[in-house]
C-alpha cells in the first residue's frame, strides 16, 4: 500500500507540473476515495504535504523578484487567523464525528466544481478582471486592501477544510483584484500565500491527531519527481487539450464526492 501511495504521489505530482494545478485538488479525493483515507487525516496530510511541496516554488519565485510581498501580506492577515479559527471549530466539532466527515467530503466536491469552472473561464475571468468599465475597476481602487484580506479569509476557510482553493480559485481572486499586476508576479504571490497558510492549517490538524506522517512521506517520494518530469513535459501538450480535460475530471470527482 506504501508503494501504492508512492505511486499516486507520482501521478498527482506529474499532472501538476503538467498543469500548474494544486495538488490538492487531486490528491485529497484520491486518498479518500481511492484509499478509504478518513477526510480529517486525508486533508490534514494534504496540507502539510502542500506547504512542503510548494516551498520550493516560494524560494525560485522569491530569487527572481516575482513575489509581491505588500500582497502576500494582506492575504496572510485574513488567512492565517481564518485558519486558526476554523481548525478551533473543527476540534469542537469533532474530527471524528460524522458531522464532520459529511462537511470536508461536501465542501470538498463544491471546491472541485469551482476549480474546474476557473480552468474553463479562466481567460473571461481574466479579461472581466482587467476591464476599466463599470463599477468592478472603481469598487476594486476603492476598496483594494480589505478585498484583499477578505478574499484571504476566505481562502484560509475554504483551504482549512479542504485543502483546496490556494491555487486556481486564489489565482482567479487576484487577477481580478490586481488586473494591472504580471500574470507571472500573481503565480509566485499566490504560491508565497499558500505556503504559510497550508502549514498553519497542517499543523492544527497534526495538533489534533489528523495527520499520518508515514503517508505524508510516502507522498513526497513519488510527488517531487513527478513534479519535475511534468513541469519538462507540460510546454509540449497545447493548454487548450490539458484545461478542459483535467475540468472534466474535477467536475466527475466533485459530483462524486456530493452525490
Amino acid at each position: 500500500m506504501e508503494w501504492g501511495y508512492t505511486l499516486s504521489g507520482l501521478l498527482v505530482g506529474f499532472i501538476v507540473g503538467l498543469t500548474g494545478v494544486g495538488g490538492g485538488s487531486l490528491m485529497t479525493p484520491l486518498l479518500i476515495l481511492g484509499f478509504g483515507i478518513s477526510p480529517a487525516t486525508a486533508v490534514g496530510t494534504d496540507l502539510l504535504y502542500a506547504a512542503l511541496t510548494k516551498a520550493g516554488g516560494v524560494w525560485v519565485h522569491g530569487h527572481r523578484g516575482t513575489v509581491d510581498w505588500k500582497l502576500v501580506g494582506r492575504l496572510v492577515k485574513g488567512s492565517l487567523p481564518a485558519a486558526l479559527v476554523t481548525v478551533v471549530g473543527l476540534n469542537t466539532l469533532g474530527v471524528e464525528s460524522q458531522n464532520f466527515s459529511g462537511l470536508i467530503t461536501s465542501t470538498l466536491g463544491v471546491a472541485l466544481i469551482l476549480t474546474a469552472l476557473a480552468l474553463l473561464f479562466r481567460q473571461q475571468l481574466t479579461h472581466l478582471g482587467r476591464s476599466r468599465l463599470g463599477f468592478l475597476a472603481a469598487w476594486r481602487d476603492r476598496h483594494i486592501v480589505a478585498a484583499t484580506i477578505a478574499t484571504g479569509a476566505i481562502l484560509g476557510v475554504l483551504v482549512t477544510i479542504t485543502s483546496v482553493g490556494a491555487g486556481a480559485l486564489g489565482m482567479v481572486a487576484l487577477i481580478i483584484l490586481y488586473p494591472r499586476s504580471p500574470a507571472v508576479t500573481l503565480v509566485g504571490s499566490d504560491i508565497a500565500h499558500a505556503v504559510p497558510l497550508t502549514l498553519i492549517a497542517g499543523v492544527g490538524y497534526a495538533y489534533l491527531g489528523m495527520v499520518n506522517f508515514g503517508l505524508l512521506g510516502s507522498l513526497l517520494l513519488g510527488s517531487l519527481p513527478g513534479i519535475y518530469l511534468g513541469s519538462h513535459i507540460g510546454g509540449q501538450i497545447p493548454e487548450r487539450i490539458l484545461r478542459p480535460a483535467l475540468a472534466t475530471i474535477l467536475v466527475v470527482i466533485g459530483g462524486r464526492l456530493l452525490w
